[in-house]
């Protein structure tokens, strides 16, 4: 049977027009306490199109049916565009095989199955470690914090620069013999960081470490390609990716994962249950134990469809634009300050001197401008610069110059008043 088509097409012309594209999500209509929505706090969860929630309701009134065993009609259906959605993950990340690509709940689910299975498998022991970034979300600390309880292993932590980047010496010097996995994000959710991501894998392999990179911040705004990278795992979450929440991806070598245990028991992750024994089903099924939340990976394709009939090079260069835009724009506010290097990623993060962010962040959803405050998920960073947070604006393909205006202009207000 081949896979339904949907009724949907995305076709834009080769240089984005994003005041066209904000007609394609309705959340952008909305007003807030009289003001035009500024959605700014995209780092946390972008908006969605409304090719992506056509995709979604037809999901439940065309096919909604469980998948895999079924051999009725709508089974078939649903389990047809389930394996299609896949495919086009697969081919969007570049990987080898459909079968490297498991749907997991979001880059947190990701991040978590690989640091379980690498403590079932007994691949990192006592004495063996696990290398992060000062950068990192909590998403990729705590889980190899409790990798390490469990283990014995140690936790060794890349230090940040004052400009916000990787001390790469330093990076250099923590690698050795004992270093299991090197575990660290593409771009940091809370300054736009670009971590150099590809000299940091060589330098991993050069000693048999095992490489996680979360990709959740790039995915939105960057190509990715996992044979390129040569990493061994990557993740990111459907919701920064205009795709619903609830849905991920974890791309792993397949003679990496072929080589590890399964996580969680049940469902499709079997391939015959006796009292006795159980045998495990092979990949990708092997990772994705119970009933996968199969509207989320077709909705999820149908976003990444979206994006690639964009192009991701027109997104990044335009959200480039909206980026060095905004960080000069805020600037010129006195005692202000940004937070991170001047080539960023995604977000501008700032603070006022003398103002908390929270109260700043406050006023500017007076004005209908939404940002975020705080400190991002992102407490040892923070505690890095000795702040407990900024002020962070974060920037999609929808986002134009006005937005920008109306964040320099709000936040130009805000700290008028609150001075």
């Amino acid at each position: 049977m081949t896979s339904p088509a949907f009724p949907f097409s995305f076709f834009y012309p080769a240089v984005l027009s994003p005041d066209s594209i904000q007609h394609s999500f309705p959340i952008l209509d909305r007003k807030i306490n009289g003001h035009r929505l500024v959605y700014l706090d995209n780092a946390a969860t972008t908006q969605k199109p409304q090719q992506v929630l056509n995709v979604s309701r037809h999901y439940y009134e065309a096919l909604n049916s469980n998948i895999h065993r079924g051999t009725h009609f709508l089974a078939r259906a649903a389990t047809d565009a389930f394996e299609a959605a896949r495919n086009t993950v697969a081919s969007h990340i570049g990987a080898a095989r459909s079968e490297e690509v498991i749907f997991t709940a979001g880059c947190t689910d990701g991040i978590n199955l690989v640091s379980n299975i690498l403590a079932l498998s007994g691949t990192i022991g006592a004495g063996d470690e696990v290398l992060i970034s000062g950068l990192e979300h909590h998403s990729n600390i705590v889980p190899w914090q409790m990798l390490c309880e469990q283990t014995g292993a140690i936790l060794k932590v890349i230090p940040v620069l004052d400009d916000g980047t990787l001390d790469q010496r330093a990076f250099v010097d923590l690698l050795s013999e004992r270093t299991k996995i090197l575990a660290v994000g593409w771009v940091s959710n809370a300054f736009g960081t670009v971590n150099p991501i590809e000299s940091m894998i060589r330098e991993a392999k050069k000693f048999g470490a095992l490489v996680l990179i979360d990709g959740a911040q790039a995915a939105p705004h960057l190509s990715v390609d996992v044979q390129a990278l040569g990493a061994d795992f990557v993740a990111f979450s459907g919701h920064k990716v205009y795709a619903p929440t609830g849905i991920g991806i974890l791309w792993g070598k397949t003679s990496v994962l072929d080589a590890l245990p399964p996580w969680r028991g049940g469902g499709e992750m079997i391939k015959e249950v006796t009292f006795e024994k159980t045998t495990y089903n092979d990949l990708p099924f092997k990772y994705e134990a119970g009933t996968p939340n199969i509207e989320g990976a077709i909705a999820l394709a149908a976003a990444l469809d979206y994006i690639n009939s964009i192009g991701l090079e027109v997104i990044h260069a335009h959200e480039d634009e909206l980026v060095k835009a905004a960080a000069a724009g805020l600037s010129e506010i006195p005692g202000l300050r940004i937070f991170g290097p001047e080539d960023r990623v995604g977000a501008v993060s700032f603070l006022i001197e003398g103002l908390h962010h929270y109260d700043l962040g406050t006023l500017l959803d007076q004005m209908g401008v939404a940002v975020r405050t705080g400190h991002h998920c992102c407490q040892p960073l923070m505690a890095r610069f000795g702040i407990t947070g900024t002020t962070r604006a974060s920037f999609a393909l929808y986002n134009t110059l006005e937005d920008v205006e109306a964040l320099v202009s709000a936040t130009s207000k805000a700290a008028n008043m609150l001075r």
